[in-house]
């Protein structure tokens, strides 16, 4: 079974090297003089392209695979979608980007099921940098899959000897998490960025997860997976490192600083469509960190002003 990768920033870059190492696999995007000339991306220094990996500008070549990852960002995946001409029925799609989509409030699988309903949906996500996954570094992922033969091929195409992947059937559970812990991530660099201690860090982190888990249990997702990987254990990965770009904006904004603008952070239009879905549904004052994600990074509240409207809220149970 064939497989092509359609993205080539850091994410896809760096599982095209760690397939590669193993079976041949396909890297697609629009501008490939760079990763040609030198099988080197400059988002991944130091970490060359296996021979295995075949370069390709040809969107009709990399279609033609029979296993489909969509490595992008996620507000990029609608319109991506909505480009592509061929019929993609009854191949596997495996989304490999965390968020929700502003237009639609859709997450990567089902625009990916609404755009080609015959085809077979999936999703990668959970705690993993796109630099340690590209070093060989051993790495474990979550990959979520509704149609449970469907999940056990695609985890034996894309295991390796680096990247363990562990299978679910929760799609909403595994999406959900991996795109509400980048709201949460914004959060906690707020915290460290504006000198707020690293209790208050682990208070965030505890409150954040509550609040995650509330929300994807009203949309319909399994406990035990926003327990796993795609939830818990992405959830301290990006709320403790600088390498989170979602970290590092949270930081630059808790400094006082401003954000680097060429860096894609999905958690700013992640808290912005979980609120708007939050309030559709009713639970707009069970939000409190996303909402205040969503006011701070819009700049519709300083940082200040949100670490007083938290420490306000009314004392409660846990």
């Amino acid at each position: 079974m064939s497989i092509s990768i359609l993205g080539a920033g850091a994410f896809g870059t760096a599982l095209a090297i760690t397939i590669g190492r193993e079976r041949p696999v396909a890297l697609w995007a629009r501008d490939v003089a760079v990763l040609t000339r030198h099988r080197e991306s400059p988002r991944l220094p130091g970490q060359t392209l296996p021979e295995r990996v075949a370069i390709t500008a040809s969107l009709d070549a990399a279609l033609a695979a029979d296993t489909l990852l969509f490595a992008m960002p996620m507000q990029a995946l609608a319109p991506f979608v909505a480009e592509v001409e061929a019929n993609l029925d009854g191949k596997s799609l495996v989304a490999c980007c965390k968020g929700i989509d502003l237009g639609s409030l859709r997450g990567p699988a089902a625009i990916l099921e609404e755009r080609w309903p015959g085809a077979l949906p999936a999703i990668l996500t959970g705690p993993s940098f796109a630099a340690d996954i590209a070093r060989g570094l051993p790495t474990a992922l979550t990959l979520a899959c509704a149609r449970d033969g469907v999940g056990q091929r695609l985890q034996a195409q894309l295991s390796t000897a680096s990247l363990r992947l562990y299978r679910s059937s929760d799609v909403t559970g595994a999406e959900l998490g991996g795109a509400l812990k980048n709201v949460i991530a914004i959060a906690a660099g707020i915290v460290v960025g504006a000198g707020l201690g690293d209790s208050a860090r682990a208070a965030l982190m505890t409150r954040g997860f509550a609040e995650l888990s509330r929300f994807a249990a009203r949309m319909g997702a399994r406990p035990e997976t926003l327990m796993g990987l795609s939830g818990f254990g992405d959830l301290i990965l990006t709320c403790t490192s600088q390498q989170s770009r979602n970290f590092r904006h949270g930081l630059a904004l808790g400094a006082g600083a401003a954000p680097d603008p060429g860096v894609t952070v999905e958690g700013v239009a992640t808290a912005d469509a979980v609120m708007r879905q939050a309030q559709h549904f009713g639970m707009g004052y069970e939000m409190p960190l996303t909402a205040m994600v969503a006011r701070v990074t819009q700049g519709q509240m300083s940082v200040a002003e949100a670490v007083q409207s938290l420490m306000s809220r009314p004392l409660k149970e846990e």
